[in-house]
Parts: structure tokens; C-alpha cells; sequence
């Protein structure tokens, strides 16, 4: 009996071991599926259109910002009680920590991760708005907008980069269209969105409103952007590389700014200042080259669609905010509009880059996103050539007009520029090309800033000089006109005081056109470049051609020195 009790006490263990192992096992691993599930759950990622509207919110204010401070200069200026050209600093200090941040975006993505750094800079963003607003004098205003720039600059070439990698490649159209809508269509928007401001309130709600907006922005990344692996590992700092950047657009940016002022390079100061922008742009692009560690990865201009899409999208830029600059300033100079009203007449601008958005994508699936691209440009030569027949009696209808076709030509280049442009780079280097993409575009909208006004002061002058030989007493019509003015001067006031206000007025006259006929010359050349650039849309390369091409040029950046994106 002993025997047969311990072999029925080891069959009763072993039964018992059995089914309490069973159990335990059906036990955890019920606990670890739902453990699983819940985490599952948990690290589920947003809906595509939550992501987009979560990056693409703090993007499009920041692009608004870049534009909708210029109608406020004068009224910024008379608060602060200073000169225009003082109060311009405002728009220069944005631009060049705008662009510096462009370039640095990739690399401080991976220095802090994704979501870290989204959320890091549009608080910066949102405090420089609320310095801006609450800033006792222009100095404190300045410093404002240095530091909106900072957190703004990053934006751009991150969401373009976090579309790109979020939509599959079919749905890389409305991608674009989302990111044109907050990118072209806001910067568009900024004269208006700012006259309205400054005609019905007070300036500091020009940045006020980013307050809100930028504490929602937080919200929203905080909860729908996640990090992606590759970024969490952060490549040494380029320092010297960053340092010569900076040197290059500060010193840029002020030769640019303050080259009329000063009749350019018949200054000592300007003459050194450009001198060593040139030296510190050298110094970055043979830096980064042979660095091992670069800030950028220069080679990716390599790329045939990135080479030729930052040629286009830049001169996209060109053409696009030279008339943003100088159709407002046309119309409040000469015409005298008021602020909301120039804002108004680049109003259907808008309208027709929205709807324009609605229908770009099934263009893009139908058409050679080429055929796209050429036609856009010579929709805005067209609308640009529009502006060669001004005069001082054109009418508010004329005036808008060619901005339909301006909205339209923008969405027709810019949205097919914006997908090809990246779309044949590995996924690794959508950041850092979206970076040198956006410097790029960017360097081009501060220089435009300047240019376009340079331009029309110096064919102004030149046109002076010209017509100058008309005010003659060889000139039948300028007899004529003078003894009529003459006439009718001398009937309220003396003779000697009459001559004086009649040379006076033809002198304004002279003036005014000259600057007429400069304003008609700038408009002529950017019409020009834009009808010029059309051949450069059969040059991207589209279709099947990359799929073969692809695994090899992943292969061949790898083997850039020190290149870890």
C-alpha cells in the first residue's frame, strides 16, 4: 500500500502541477494580451488628418507672421516714435533668425527628438509674439521678433517633412496641398489679415492672436506627433559650420537692408560688410563639404529633382512676394490706399489659391505634374505682366484682377515643386533636404524684401534723370502746361510765389512718374524671369524611373563622410 500511495500522491501532484501551470499560463498571457493590447492602443497613431492639422497650425501662423507685419511698419514706427527705416529692423530681425533656424531644424530635431523640439519652439514662437505685443519701445519690439523668428524658422521644413513621411506615396498631392494651403496661402494672406488689424484695432493684435494659437499647438503635438527612431540619435555639432551661417545671413541681410540708405558700396562699411558675407558664405559651403560631421548635407544637390526644385521654388518665392511687397506699396504710395484697402486687392489672390487647393491633386493624378509646373509659371508672368500698363488713374478693379491669376499660377507651380522636389530622397534625409529647401526659399524671400525696393528707387532715379531734359523752355508742351499753372496760381497769391509753387508741382510731377515708370520696369523683369523659367519644368524627372534608381542613391549618400541624418 505504501508503494501505491506514493505513486498515486506523484500522479496527484503531477495532475494538479499540470493544471495549475495551465491555468497560470492561460492566466498571464490573458494579462499580457491585454497588456499588449492596451499598449497597442495606446502607441496607436492619430488619423492622418489630425496630424496635419496638429503641425500644420503652428506653421501657418508663423508663415502669416513673416508677412503680415509689413503693412503695420508705419504704424509700429509712430507708436515707437521712430524712423521707417529704424522700424524696419522688425522685419530684418525675423528674416534672419528665420532662416538661420531653417537650416538648424534638422539638426536640433535630432538633438531633441521630434515632439520635444515641436513643442520647444512653438513656445518660443508663442513668447516672442506676446514680447512683441507687450513691448514698451523698439529695441525690447526688435528683440521680440528675433526670438519669433527662432521659433518660427523650424516649422516650415519640419511639417513639410512630417507630411511627406505620414501620407503614403499615392496621397503625397493632398499632402502638398495641405502644406501649400498653410505655407503660400498664409504668407498671401498677411497683408490683409495685418491691414484689417491695424485699420480696426491695435497693432499688438497682429501678434496677440498667435498666443492662443501657439498654447493649442502644444496641445495638439503633444498628443498626435510621435518620434520616429532615427531622429533620437543626434550627430555632433557642427559649430564652426552653424557660426559661419549665421555671419552670412546677419551680414547679408544688413548690406541688403541698408545698401540704399547708404549708395551701396560708395559706402566704406557696406563695401566691408559685403566682403565679408561672401568670405562667411565660402567658409559654410567649403566647411560643409568637408566636414565630417555637417550641418547640412550639401551633396543632396546631387539630387536632379532637388536641384531643380530649389531653383523653381525659390523663384516661386521671388516672384510671388515681390509683388507683395510692392503692389501694396504701389497702391498706399501713389494711390493713396489705405492699408486695408491694398490689403483687399490682393484679397481674390486668396480666394483663388483655395480653390485652386480643391482641385490641384486630381490635376496632379490626370496631368504630367511638368505640364503643371509650366503652366503656373506662365500664368504668373501673365498676371505679372498685367502690372507693365499702370497708371495713376488704374482702377481697384484692374488692380485685382491679375491676382486670380497670381493665386492660380502659385498653386499650379508651387504644390507639384513641393512633391517632386523631395519626393525622389530616402526618407532619412527628407529633414535635412527639407531644411536646405526652405534656407533656400527663405534667403530668397529676405533678399526679394529689399531688392524689390532697391530696384524701384534706382530706376527711379534713373528715369529722373531722363525726363529731367523734358522741363525745358525748349519744350512747347512744358510752356504750355507751366503758363496754364502759372495762370492759375497767381490768381490767390503773388506773382514770384506763383513761379515757386509751379516749379514745385512739375517737380512732384516729374517725381511721380519716374517712379511710375520704375515700378513698370520691375514688374516687366520679374514677367521675364517667369516666362524663363518654363523650360526648367521638363527637366524634373517623373514616373518609374526613381523606383529603379532609388536603392542606388540611398547607397551613394551613405557614402558621404560623417553624413548620419
Amino acid at each position: 500500500m505504501g508503494v501505491n500511495d506514493r505513486v498515486n500522491d506523484r500522479v496527484n501532484n503531477r495532475v494538479n502541477n499540470g493544471v495549475n501551470d495551465g491555468v497560470n499560463d492561460r492566466t498571464n498571457n490573458g494579462t499580457n494580451t491585454g497588456k499588449n493590447k492596451r499598449a497597442e492602443a495606446k502607441h496607436k497613431p492619430a488619423p492622418l488628418w489630425l496630424v496635419a492639422f496638429s503641425i500644420l497650425l503652428p506653421t501657418s501662423f508663423s508663415c502669416l507672421a513673416t508677412s503680415a507685419t509689413n503693412v503695420a511698419i508705419p504704424h509700429i514706427s509712430g507708436y515707437f516714435g521712430s524712423t521707417i527705416d529704424e522700424a524696419n529692423w522688425i522685419i530684418t530681425s525675423y528674416m534672419i533668425a528665420n532662416a538661420c533656424l531653417i537650416l538648424m531644424s534638422g539638426w536640433l530635431e535630432g538633438l531633441l527628438g521630434r515632439k520635444n523640439f515641436l513643442k520647444i519652439f512653438i513656445t518660443i514662437f508663442t513668447l516672442g509674439s506676446l514680447m512683441c505685443a507687450v513691448a514698451p519701445n523698439l529695441n525690447l519690439m526688435v528683440l521680440g521678433r528675433l526670438i519669433q523668428g527662432i521659433g518660427g524658422g523650424p516649422m516650415t521644413p519640419v511639417s513639410q517633412s512630417i507630411l511627406l513621411s505620414a501620407f503614403p506615396r499615392e496621397q503625397r498631392g493632398v499632402a502638398m496641398s495641405l502644406y501649400g494651403l498653410a505655407v503660400m496661402v498664409f504668407a498671401i494672406l498677411g497683408p490683409t489679415f495685418g491691414g484689417f488689424i491695424v485699420d480696426n484695432a491695435d497693432w499688438q493684435w497682429i501678434y496677440l492672436v498667435n498666443v492662443p494659437v501657439g498654447i493649442l499647438s502644444v496641445s495638439l503635438v503633444h498628443a498626435n506627433i510621435e518620434d520616429t527612431e532615427h531622429l533620437k540619435k543626434a550627430k555632433k555639432t557642427d559649430f564652426p559650420g552653424m557660426i559661419s551661417l549665421v555671419l552670412w545671413l546677419l551680414s547679408m541681410q544688413v548690406v541688403l537692408d541698408k545698401g540704399q540708405q547708404y549708395n551701396w558700396f560708395d559706402c566704406a562699411w557696406i563695401s566691408w560688410l559685403a566682403g565679408f558675407s561672401a568670405c562667411s558664405l565660402a567658409f559654410f559651403i567649403v566647411r560643409e563639404l568637408e566636414a565630417s560631421n555637417p550641418l547640412i548635407n550639401l551633396r543632396l544637390f546631387k539630387d536632379k529633382n532637388f536641384f531643380i526644385g530649389t531653383i523653381l521654388s525659390p523663384s516661386i518665392n521671388m516672384i510671388v512676394f515681390s509683388t507683395i511687397v510692392l503692389v501694396p506699396q504701389f497702391l498706399q504710395n501713389m494711390m493713396g490706399y489705405t492699408a486695408i484697402l491694398s490689403g483687399y486687392v490682393l484679397a481674390p489672390r486668396i480666394i483663388s489659391c483655395v480653390l485652386m487647393m480643391i482641385v490641384i491633386n486630381p490635376l496632379m493624378k490626370i496631368f504630367d505634374n511638368r505640364i503643371l509646373i509650366a503652366i503656373g509659371f506662365f500664368l504668373l508672368g501673365v498676371s505679372v505682366l498685367f502690372f507693365v500698363n499702370l497708371n495713376l488713374s488704374i482702377s481697384f478693379i484692374y488692380m485685382a484682377i491679375p491676382q486670380v491669376l497670381m493665386g492660380v499660377g502659385v498653386i499650379l507651380t508651387f504644390i507639384p515643386v513641393s512633391s517632386l522636389v523631395l519626393g525622389t530622397l530616402p526618407k532619412s534625409m527628407l529633414t535635412n533636404g527639407a531644411s536646405l529647401h526652405n534656407l533656400c526659399k527663405s534667403a530668397m524671400t529676405a533678399i526679394i524684401a529689399s531688392v524689390a525696393s532697391t530696384l524701384v528707387a534706382r530706376h527711379s532715379q534713373m528715369h529722373q534723370v531722363y525726363l529731367v531734359d523734358n522741363l525745358s523752355d525748349f519744350n512747347l508742351v512744358f510752356q504750355q502746361k507751366f503758363s496754364a499753372l502759372l495762370g492759375t496760381f497767381m490768381s490767390d497769391a503773388s506773382s514770384s510765389f506763383a513761379t515757386i509753387k509751379t516749379n514745385s508741382y512739375l517737380y512732384k510731377s516729374l517725381v511721380t512718374q519716374s517712379r511710375l515708370m520704375a515700378y513698370v520696369d520691375v514688374f516687366a523683369t520679374f514677367a521675364l524671369i517667369s516666362f524663363l523659367l518654363i523650360p526648367l519644368a521638363f527637366l524634373f524627372d517623373t514616373g518609374n524611373k526613381h523606383k529603379k534608381n532609388h536603392k542606388h542613391k540611398v547607397i551613394m549618400m551613405k557614402q558621404i563622410p560623417g553624413d548620419k541624418i
